[in-house]
């Protein structure tokens, strides 16, 4: 748990820790907020069926309050967006939404009601989902069995899985085979926990090996091949004859019966460190199998349809999220027919300054890329943050990127001109440009709200 400073309450939150009491809202949009809120059970066991009469009564695109209203950086903040965000760059199908995080106040709002293709930003509502039902400790196990002359590796949808995990899966299965007197074996895998399709509706086909593999819950090394879980296999089939273990024929598929032993096992480290890793890197693959391990979770079936399902009653009945004209058919955003608002994907990360839910997500506010940050899709090495208008936010703008052809998106949070933190949303779809100059002005618009480019 982080630490509590209640002496102050001036901002609502600070990243990386050291979270403030957050005021409570009144009246509007921000008391049916803290309503939806206080009803809510931070608990990944929470029933998930039933409807909601507080989302139900919430809709994207809330007017920002007039401009008079706002204090006078605000007002800069404003007007500068309203200028920026007509930027050739961004082309004519833009949105945004930025929101107070203390007050619940809607500061400014460009068409944010409007569902556009979100790209990666919908990891947002995988990596929430994810951590709501299966909760920020929970590991994924693979395993390894014994029946009829077979070891078969069991997938677990583990893809941080390493040769240095199978290395040990293997040692401690050839003890095993030694003390009973063996020194040949058949190998099998059992990828069944994730059945088909491994193919999401709106995948392009340029998008696979390269982007994204069909979805197994067996995969080494994240691997970029288009069988991950034969290729798992024949990792584990060469470390045992490594080690004087014969292996008879090919590695094969096989479904695992009631009637096999037990050898070995490993866990993965806790999905908290699995969804930091995933927003950071922006990694598809872990994605996917977070929505399916979701779905599992909720006891819906392991498919994409499954996942975002669950995804949609996560978001809806238990934080009260708008999902007017929301859209998903994947957990990465690489599916060319999601469309979520800018609206939703800010009340989505609005959740990250509610202390009531820093227990649960708070692995999706340290694991958002930070300007600048090397290593992440907000490094120098995408060439993110570092034009004249944007290089002042460096280190200052927590935010999830989203990139596909036709589609930009960054939504996050940063610290205003007046100390009070933002939550934002921009995404562009069909902009003609070049795909840095619209990161350049996207960046410049976090900027903006950070109050560093006045």
């Amino acid at each position: 748990m982080r630490d509590i400073t209640p002496e102050t309450a001036e901002a609502s939150f600070v990243p990386s820790g050291r979270r403030r009491h957050r005021k409570a809202p009144q009246g509007g949009r921000g008391m049916r907020r803290a309503l939806v809120l206080a009803m809510a059970v931070p608990v990944a066991s929470v029933a998930l069926s039933g409807p909601s009469a507080f989302a139900a009564d919430k809709g994207v695109g809330t007017t920002a309050k007039d401009i008079a209203e706002l204090d006078a950086d605000d007002q800069q903040m404003v007007a500068n967006l309203e200028a920026r965000v007509i930027d050739q760059r961004l082309g004519s199908d833009v949105s945004g939404v930025v929101l107070d995080a203390e007050s619940d106040d809607t500061l400014w709002d460009h068409n944010g009601a409007t569902a556009l293709m979100p790209a990666s930003n919908t990891k947002l509502a995988t990596s929430t989902a994810a951590l709501t039902v299966l909760g920020p400790d929970h590991r994924f196990t693979t395993k390894v069995v014994y029946g009829d002359g077979t070891l078969t590796l069991i997938g677990g949808g583990d893809r941080t899985l390493t040769s240095a995990d199978l290395a040990e899966l293997a040692k401690t299965a050839i003890a095993g085979l030694k003390a009973a007197g063996l020194t040949s074996v058949k190998v099998a895998v059992d990828d069944s926990l994730f059945p088909e399709p491994t193919l999401a509706n709106g995948w392009n086909t340029g998008y696979y090996p390269d982007s994204i593999t069909p979805v197994r819950a067996l995969v080494v090394d994240g691997n970029m091949v288009d069988d991950t879980s034969l290729d798992a296999g024949q990792v584990f089939a060469q470390q045992l004859t490594a080690d004087g273990i014969t292996v008879d024929g090919d590695v094969t598929r096989a479904t695992a019966g009631s009637g096999t032993v037990p050898v070995a096992s490993h866990e993965s480290a806790p999905l908290s460190d699995y969804v930091h890793t995933m927003l950071k890197t922006s990694d598809n693959n872990m994605a996917e199998s977070l929505l399916r391990m979701t779905a599992l979770g909720a006891g819906q079936p392991a498919t994409f349809e499954g996942g975002t399902t669950v995804v949609r009653q996560v978001l809806s009945e238990k934080y009260g999220v708008s999902l007017d004209n929301f859209e998903i058919y994947d957990g990465s955003g690489l599916s060319r027919a999601n469309r979520i608002p800018a609206a939703t994907l800010a009340e989505i990360l609005e959740l990250l300054t509610l202390p009531q839910y820093e227990d649960t997500l708070s692995s999706i506010l340290d694991g958002l890329p930070v300007s600048g940050e090397a290593g992440s899709t907000l490094g120098p090495e995408w060439g993110r943050f570092d034009d004249a208008n944007s290089k002042c936010a460096v280190g200052k703008v927590h935010a999830k990127t989203g990139t596909l052809t036709g589609a930009i998106a960054l939504s996050g949070l940063t610290q205003g001109k007046d100390g009070k933190w933002k939550v934002f949303s921009f995404i562009e779809n069909n902009s003609t440009a070049n795909a840095s100059d619209i990161k350049d002005a996207m960046d410049g618009l976090a900027a903006t709200v950070n109050g560093c480019w006045a």
